[in-house]
């Protein structure tokens, strides 16, 4: 690949662009409209979530909860019918209210799961449904299809909570399965939501 330079007049020395284009790619985009969850599963309604690539990526973009004090979760199916993949994870939190009497960081230990199938909440937790709350975020998803490791993700957010705070999520962890994880599931843990998760791709350097 050739020397690129940069200069605040031009782009000079470029003998390749091939590859110019950006290393992540969008898969598919859903809206929830008052919806129970939304479900990415490879093959299905042109979701790819297999070897295509090493790396992928969920952005929640204006999520808001329509029953208030609710977590936002997710699930991972490993080539069965049902979202029960056995995961353990790590959880912890950082909130700060409108009045500014309350500062926190918090190890978030009802939040963690080991060797559980259940739900993992990713963030939201006591997310108000306030006209104006929201919640915004991110999750990645590493080697979904391999059947050697286990599947680690991780994912942070931001949301306004029922008591008018800012709460900060940060959640780890790993599906402990060989099998390929072929689907993924986000729900609120209460009521429905709406709106927009965004799944993307990165490709392998």
């Amino acid at each position: 690949m050739g020397l690129v330079k940069y200069n605040d007049l031009s782009i000079s020395s470029i003998d390749d662009v091939s590859n110019i284009d950006g290393a992540m790619i969008l898969i598919k985009t859903m809206t929830a409209s008052s919806s129970d969850d939304l479900t990415f599963v490879n093959g299905s309604d042109d979701v790819v979530l297999d070897s295509t690539y090493p790396i992928y990526v969920f952005k929640f973009i204006s999520l808001h909860m329509n029953t208030d004090d609710v977590a936002f979760q997710v699930n991972f199916r490993d080539g069965g019918s049902s979202y029960d993949a056995t995961k353990t994870t790590t959880n912890f939190r950082a909130q700060h209210d409108e009045g500014d009497a309350l500062t926190q960081l918090t190890y978030a230990t009802d939040r963690d799961i080991a060797q559980g199938t259940g739900v993992q909440e990713l963030f939201c937790e006591q997310h108000g449904n306030d006209a104006d709350a929201s919640a915004n975020g991110e999750m990645f998803l590493f080697n979904p299809s391999s059947t050697t490791f286990v599947k680690h993700f991780l994912a942070k957010g931001n949301h306004m909570t029922q008591s008018s705070r800012t709460a900060n999520s940060f959640m780890a962890g790993y599906c402990n399965v060989t099998a390929a994880i072929d689907g993924v599931q986000f729900s609120p843990s209460s009521g429905n939501f709406n709106g927009t998760i965004k799944l993307y791709g990165i490709k392998d350097s």
